[in-house]
């Protein structure tokens, strides 16, 4: 059984590199409509790679275990949807492939994270 402590550093950890995660993708969508006048693709990841973060802190203040447990697999979610983002973003040639990589194995790592926290939230709700 993983110890109270392990938990908040491994949420610790997962709010600090979901917050910098987040600003790589407000950086994105800067140089997405600077540079390349995308408007509508950009806006879409602008939403769900800032969201990651933004439902992990709003879950560190859930009313309840199974309230945590929701916003982290939102988070979850929008994770997934914003590798499908950078997939379209990829192939439609607006990022390049190490561009891409970069910032999908951070949003990858992500949601290894996210998986691990919410298998052991559950497994310490029961």
């Amino acid at each position: 059984m993983e110890s109270e402590k392990l938990k908040v550093m491994k949420e610790s950890i997962l709010k600090i590199k979901s917050y910098k995660f987040a600003i790589r993708i407000v950086k994105l969508y800067q140089f997405l409509v600077k540079e390349k006048k995308e408007f509508v693709l950009s806006k879409q990841i602008l939403k769900s790679g800032t969201a990651i973060g933004a439902l992990i802190r709003e879950a560190e203040f859930g009313q309840s275990k199974a309230d945590f447990i929701n916003k982290m697999n939102i988070a979850l979610k929008e994770a997934n949807e914003t590798i499908y983002w950078l997939e379209i973003l990829k192939e439609g040639g607006y990022i390049n492939k190490g561009e891409f990589e970069s910032l999908n194995s951070d949003c990858e790592e992500l949601v290894k994270i996210l998986v691990s926290s919410i298998k052991t939230s559950k497994r310490n709700a029961e």
